[in-house]
């Protein structure tokens, strides 16, 4: 047993180094939490748009569908333009209904609305499809433009391109249409603050599925299999000691799992900070929880010891705790992630098969139990019978 509590607790800070490498950046490339304004303006979400160095920041209210934006954009000059907008109709340039900025002649900001009719547009001023207010730009130093704006956003999930050009007698020129001007679109969801790649990015995407895929695997299905295999397995006789090392095995590999997927999640979480609470708050929870679990089984009292149904009942109500946990965290980042129906229905399916496996064990288990208590029984009056018999006849 102490080789098995040296290896679990070996496990266990293999899972915290590989977190701590996880979670802090070994690099110190810029971020929208870097960024600020001068005017000291505030935004509830922000993203680090994949390519051209541009920063998208907004604060969305869902029931007006209303978002006031701040598109960023570094390392461009004075003779540039720069544009952030939505394709309502498409996921390119054509239809797209930008925001777009330049230092005029004259040395001022000029901001405004274009709507895109044709890919050999020179962004002229143009109304929009949808309601645009209090549309404003700013350079704060000479490699820098910001553009802010209220917009309404047709849809919660919306299209969006980003570019910047070159800008000739007061027109804006065409953009390069080679490197990253060719990967500069994708989706943004302003209420999860998620991101879809466009033109061979999908790095951060990649990432999200990543994660969402080692918790749905570590915390939401091992976690509840070893549960099951300590409860159930261990009514057999045979199956001792068996079934605590594979409740060991099971568990310390869902926790393993779900440590890298909880990290990757912060990872995430860090880079676009403001969103989804809640998942981050109950993730950070079963951390928390499944943690003080294994480094209680470092504790655990033998099953002789006074203290050990203490420890019995803190183990099992912890343990049930971080499963249900679990699944209610799994099915909240189903909900960020918006994959295709059959991801859900997998996982659905999933507890389905377990859930009836248990309810099979349970009933079975009973069975053995209560037949195990009838014999006990038996033989205690066949013992008490014989014993007054003897004592007569004896006597």
């Amino acid at each position: 047993m102490d080789r098995n509590r040296v290896s679990l607790f070996s496990c266990s800070l293999f899972s915290c180094t590989l977190l701590l490498l996880l979670c802090f950046p070994t690099t110190n490339a810029q971020s929208c939490r870097n960024q600020s304004f001068s005017n000291n303006k505030e935004f509830s979400s922000c993203n680090d748009l994949p390519v051209l160095n541009s920063f998208l920041y907004w604060t969305y209210n869902q029931s007006t569908r209303m978002a006031d934006i701040a598109f960023l954009v570094n390392g461009v000059s004075t003779s540039n333009w720069v544009a952030w907008a939505i394709n309502p109709t498409g996921s390119g340039m054509q239809g797209a209904q930008a925001l777009v900025a330049f230092k005029n002649s004259s040395g001022a900001m000029h901001a405004y609305t274009s709507s895109v009719t044709s890919y050999g547009t020179q962004l002229a001023e143009s109304k929009l499809s949808f309601s645009v207010s209090n549309i404003s730009a700013k350079m704060p130093s000479s490699s820098q433009i910001i553009i802010f704006a209220t917009v309404q956003v047709p849809n919660t999930t919306v299209n969006q391109v980003w570019q910047f050009g070159q800008v000739s007698g007061d027109t804006p020129q065409a953009h390069p249409l080679t490197g990253d001007h060719q990967k500069s679109k994708g989706t943004v969801n302003f209420l999860s603050g998620q991101i879809s790649e466009g033109g061979g990015g999908g790095s951060r995407l990649r990432r999200k599925n990543v994660h969402g895929v080692l918790n749905a695997v570590g915390w939401g299905t091992l976690m509840p299999i070893g549960a099951i295999i300590a409860r159930y397995m261990r009514v057999f006789k045979g199956a001792d000691p068996a079934w605590f090392y594979l409740h060991i095995t099971c568990q310390v590999s869902a926790y393993i799992v779900g440590v890298v997927g909880w990290g990757t999640g912060l990872k995430l979480g860090s880079e676009s900070p403001g969103v989804y609470h809640t998942h981050r708050n109950i993730g950070i929870t079963l951390f928390s929880l499944a943690t003080l679990q294994v480094f209680a089984l470092l504790l655990r009292p033998k099953k002789d010891h006074k203290y050990r149904l203490y420890w019995n009942i803190y183990h099992h109500s912890i343990g049930y705790t971080v499963i249900v946990l679990s699944i209610i965290n799994v099915f909240k980042g189903l909900h960020i992630l918006d994959p295709a129906k059959k991801w859900k229905r997998a996982y659905i399916g999933i507890l389905i098969f377990l859930g009836s496996i248990a309810l099979i064990l349970e009933a079975f288990t009973w069975l053995i139990v209560l037949k195990r208590r009838r014999k006990g029984v038996a033989s205690d009056r066949f013992s008490d019978s014989h014993t007054a018999n003897g004592t007569n006849g004896y006597a």
